[in-house]
């Protein structure tokens, strides 16, 4: 048996079956090996702190600006406007002075919580909340009950990230007959100057108006400053506030300041209820769309997370598209690659397709940058960056070969695009926004082949999907993925009625795809059984359908598992390998690869998946989309076609009773396996 199923064979059925399969609880704190769980609502991350009161980072999708890494455009710190301080009878709480610290993720809710006691003074409990319905708000919760008749301060502060500069600190009070709202409010530039980054809170009494604490503005320097208010608790009584904020840049809005402050009024008088009310509201409706595994209860709590890390990192109505960490901090500086369509998109489309929807909107706002990226590159068409920011250049820093090579990030793109219409049967969108996609992406391919004659149109001089392989000719994902995105494109023409262009097919059909003397799909050209970083030839089974006789299939399996090394490698790759055993029937090889593509990823205290075995980068956004897919697609049997979603016949890994899938696709379809 192997050494990580005998692990979990071995384990106690107490520690296999006790999960609660909504909350992941960390009871024992330590700093020094802690890694943070991020809170997010598609367009503000807030990620935790093992410091009582503070949060570590806070991210907005698309807020961008060129400092730091590479001489391209990287993800910004927001103000950290959740940070604050509490004081009992004048001594600030600090994580030292707190006992029975313990930290909570409640997924069902989207909200993180932290207790601890302080002696025998006082019991604290404090919740936030990146609300789900304002996407620019979030909500701290914050409860002390008494032991003993005590004096608490409690402070909001609002600190400047170093990176920002020209830091101008604001504080206003709006007195009104039915209320008074203290307004903490900052505003800074970016590094460049580009952006103006703003945020605002204001406290939220539980009293009634005329009866709330006094509140005190204090400057302490010119990046940070605070608001007060004090306040004494009989013994036995407990007494909440909570603190609501916005934090909005000139990305997103065209007079940040102001709308910072507008939108923190709105929050102090729609109230606390009330906006627990609609956040509540709007998770309930994401989370009808659910993945529910019997038999397994750390796999079902594992799931729930990886889906609601993607659920959080993707806003409808938008037009971004989330990085590899998501919104889990600056990693990978933010920018979008070939992560998001291939590995996070899918399951989107196939959960939840307002979501995926975004996702492709932020490519079709972008098409034009990559028209003038094929015409600066010497091809036809439109051709995605491998990375990509907030305007749609190639935003990969110049020593990483990506950049002008890793081609198949286009096909990607368009593949995306029709699988949108594919799941949701939109002609007016497959025309709209498909369409100019397909056709441009398809006129790039025509152009980037070397027409060497008949079977061998070929793709050289590329970055493989395996990244290990640099500058290699006919490499079997790019070639497969190009065919694949003249076939959509061609598709799609016939579906609107528009002639396509016949070339497109007559490439299509010329694009080789090697083999070796024994029979395996060869990764490229000069390919000679080397190791891989990641999958490349085992994803022409899946997704792209180029093979799909079982027998080759299993042949590029049993061939290719065997040189992907047990580090280093992303979380994908193992999905991958996890999806094509669960069709083909092999529940004991799925469910090694299934544990084997995220288990040993995982990092202290909340699970939280990395991009590599012992890595230390969470969130792994990428991993997640791709362990997922192996579940709604390889154990679940969803399968994407042409004419929608339909369900192919395939097998649950040992242990698992049943595995359901609801609220898939637009018509909220139930999907089972047993």
């Amino acid at each position: 048996m192997n050494r990580l199923l005998l692990f979990f064979a071995l384990l106690p059925a107490t520690v296999l079956f006790s999960q609660d399969p909504w909350k992941v609880e960390a009871a024992t704190i330590n700093p020094s090996n802690y890694y943070g769980v991020t809170v997010a609502n598609g367009m503000i991350g807030i990620v935790s702190s093992p410091e009582v009161f503070k949060v570590k980072d806070v991210v907005l999708a698309g807020a961008y600006d060129l400092y730091g890494r590479g001489r391209v455009s990287n993800f910004l710190r927001s103000f950290n406007l959740l940070n604050m301080r509490l004081s009992v009878d004048g001594r600030e709480l600090n994580s030292s002075a707190a006992s029975n610290l313990k930290q909570s993720l409640d997924m069902k809710g989207a909200s993180f919580t932290t207790t601890f006691d302080y002696g025998d003074k006082a019991s604290v409990s404090y919740t936030y909340y990146s609300l789900r319905h304002l996407p620019f708000t979030v909500l701290m919760d914050v409860t002390v009950t008494a032991k003993k008749d005590i004096s608490i301060t409690g402070s909001s502060v609002m600190e400047a990230p170093d990176a920002l500069r020209d830091v101008q600190n604001y504080y206003n009070e709006i007195d009104r007959p039915h209320v008074v709202i203290s307004l903490l409010t900052s505003s800074a530039k970016s590094p460049t100057g580009k952006l103006l980054m703003c945020a605002s809170n204001t406290f939220l009494f539980s009293e009634p108006h005329g009866q709330e604490p006094r509140v005190i503005h204090e400057m302490w320097d010119n990046n940070m400053h605070l608001m007060k208010f004090t306040r004494s608790i009989k013994a036995g009584q407990s007494y909440r506030f909570s603190i609501a904020g916005s934090s909005i840049t000139s990305a997103h809005h065209d007079d940040p300041l102001n709308e910072a402050e507008r939108l923190t009024i709105y929050a102090k008088l729609e109230g606390r209820d009330r906006l627990l009310q609609f956040h509540q509201k709007a998770w309930d409706e994401l989370w009808k769309s659910d993945i529910r595994i019997e038999g397994d209860a750390q796999a079902q709590q594992d799931v729930h997370s990886m889906l609601y890390h993607l659920y959080s990192f993707v806003r409808e109505g938008s037009a971004f598209s989330p990085s590899p960490m998501g919104l889990s901090g600056l990693g990978y500086n933010g920018h979008v690659f070939w992560d998001a369509e291939l590995w996070m998109y899918p399951a989107l489309l196939v959960m939840r397709p307002e979501l995926a929807k975004s996702m492709i909107e932020y490519r079709f706002q972008r098409l034009e940058a990559a028209r003038r990226n094929a015409f600066a590159n010497g091809f036809k068409g439109a051709m995605f960056p491998w990375e990509s920011a907030d305007s749609g250049v190639e935003e990969t820093p110049v020593w990483a070969l990506s950049g002008p090579f890793e081609h198949h990030i286009t096909a990607d793109v368009a593949i995306a695009a029709w699988n949108y219409y594919a799941v949701t049967q939109d002609k007016q969108w497959l025309r709209e926004k498909a369409w100019p996609i397909l056709s441009a992406t398809a006129d790039f391919w025509a152009s980037r082949v070397e027409r060497n004659g008949p079977g061998q149109y070929e793709i050289k001089n590329v970055v493989a999907a395996d990244e290990w392989a640099e500058n290699v000719d006919n490499n079997a994902f790019t070639n497969a993925a190009a065919k694949a995105n003249l076939q959509y494109a061609t598709q799609a023409a016939g579906l609107l009625g528009i002639v396509p262009n016949p070339d497109w097919m007559n490439v299509a059909r010329n694009i080789p795809i090697l083999k070796m003397e024994n029979g395996v799909t060869q990764e490229h050209a000069a390919y000679k059984g080397e190791g891989i970083k990641q999958a490349d030839v085992n994803l022409l089974a899946y997704p792209l359908k180029e093979i799909t006789d079982p027998k080759q299939i299993q042949k590029d399996l049993e061939y290719y598992e065997s040189r992907v090394p047990n580090e280093g490698t992303p979380a994908m790759t193992q999905a991958a390998f996890t999806l094509l055993y669960a069709r083909l029937g092999n529940r004991e090889k799925a469910a090694h690869w299934f544990r084997d593509s995220y288990v040993p990823n995982l990092n202290p205290p909340f699970r939280v998946i990395a991009e590599t075995k012992g890595g230390t980068n969470p969130y792994f956004a990428t991993g997640a989309g791709g362990i997922l897919q192996s579940v709604i697609m390889g154990f679940g049997g969803i399968e994407i076609t042409p004419g929608g979603l339909r369900q192919i016949k395939t097998v649950l890994p040992n242990g698992w009773r049943s595995l359901t899938i609801t609220g898939v696709g637009p018509e909220k379809k139930t999907f089972t396996n047993q």
